[in-house]
């Protein structure tokens, strides 16, 4: 318990943000996340060669054409994957609807029923999985409807404010902040090198939306993400969760520098001066619009996760091809 990830666990729950299981063992997290990105870095490790030509082979003789198989065979692995992740973890898992759904909300919430159907035929309950759709308003209404059947959603992609009253207001379960690329954008537009972890303006985004969440009673989970470096993650020790790549777990384990609790419940009241706002559709866009950071990185990671999703379909078409 004295190296640093020892002590982060007491005061957040640690989700290993990979599809490496032998990462996961190793560093004993409760949760897992997934996305198409980590689901292809994964498919090209030849641990999971089986598994894949398993999955590969039920795709070949489920698909009703040789067109649909790609996109079969995408869910069918996000899936595999998943179920092979609850072996291993505690509690839950996050698999991810294609982001070239962003903006159909009926085509998410179409996938996502899809997804949990397959879940539940291998015998897995729906309480130990997150459908991950992005933070725009078509995904926080996806994930309304979804929680109507008990369906709970992890909103990724999430870089303001805006994004996560929303989320909050919509009931979802839990938000997943995206801190490192927060940072990533600041540098860039301030031509900054560096900033110290408590003026981290990633850190400080998570720090805003935990306290008001908890100022104001909303039992939407945060979970930081997409963090950068290990001061990133100690500055906000005390997150409801933090997902953590496998490179960060490691620092963070070799390291004994001391780790106290930043964010506090009982102190939300007293650090958030904000008063409660709502937002309709048009003053969600709007406030979305004027916040120049968030509407280019939402945009962008929409687009790097949609290649990704075309590179997983066309990696997964050539191995069928080789079946």
């Amino acid at each position: 318990m004295n190296d640093s990830l020892g002590q982060l666990k007491q005061f957040s729950v640690i989700v290993a943000d990979t599809g490496d299981f032998g990462s996961m063992r190793k560093y004993q997290p409760r949760d897992a996340t997934t996305n198409p990105s980590l689901l292809l870095k994964a498919a090209e490790m030849p641990e999971y060669t089986g598994l894949i030509k398993q999955v590969l082979g039920e795709t070949k003789k489920e698909a009703a054409s040789p067109e649909e198989a790609p996109a079969l065979g995408m869910d069918k692995l996000a899936v595999a994957f998943g179920i092979e992740i609850l072996k291993i973890v505690s509690h839950r898992v996050s698999t991810e609807v294609d982001a070239r759904l962003s903006f159909n909300k009926e085509a998410s919430v179409a996938k996502a029923r899809s997804l949990i159907a397959r879940y539940e035929k291998a015998g897995i309950s729906r309480e130990r999985i997150l459908i991950k759709v992005a933070s725009t308003w078509e995904g926080i209404c996806a994930a309304r409807e979804l929680k109507k059947d008990g369906i709970h959603c992890n909103l990724t992609l999430l870089f303001s404010f805006a994004q996560a009253v929303a989320c909050a207001e919509a009931g979802v379960q839990l938000i997943s902040p995206f801190v490192g690329r927060i940072l990533d954008w600041h540098k860039k537009f301030t031509g900054r090198d560096s900033y110290p972890p408590a003026e981290d303006p990633g850190v400080l985004s998570v720090t805003r939306i935990y306290n008001y969440y908890k100022k104001y009673g909303y039992a939407t989970e945060v979970m930081g993400a997409s963090f950068r470096n290990t001061g990133e993650i100690t500055e906000l020790a005390g997150s409801d969760l933090l997902t953590i790549s496998p490179a960060l777990l490691e620092e963070l384990q070799k390291s004994t520098a001391p780790v106290t609790r930043k964010l506090i419940p009982e102190r939300a009241a007293e650090a958030c001066q904000e008063a409660k706002i709502s937002l309709d559709e048009k003053a969600f866009r709007w406030a979305l619009n004027e916040d120049q950071m968030a509407t280019e990185k939402l945009s962008d990671g929409i687009r790097v996760f949609a290649s990704d999703c075309v590179k997983l379909e066309k990696a997964i078409r050539q191995k069928l091809a080789a079946l």
